[in-house]
């Protein structure tokens, strides 16, 4: 039991970051939201956030050698 709130006091999430939208991005993400029934903003905007982040740091992960040396041909 103990382990299971240190593990959710670890996971709080503390930190505040706001994101300013023009009109039409807030409008499409409004039409996003109604048309698949997203019920959460916060939770998908986070997960977007989040997944296109570690999307990135997988292409961009380090190599132990040059990407010009993999080009033997």
């Amino acid at each position: 039991m103990a382990q299971r709130s240190i593990k959710q006091k670890k996971l709080r999430r503390n930190s505040a970051q706001s994101i300013r939208f023009n009109h039409k991005e807030l409008s499409a993400i409004n039409t996003y939201c109604q048309r698949f029934k997203v019920k959460n903003k916060s939770k998908f905007m986070r997960e977007a956030i989040i997944t296109e982040v570690l999307r990135k740091f997988d292409e961009n992960y380090p190599t132990l050698w040059d990407e010009a040396q993999l080009r033997l041909f």
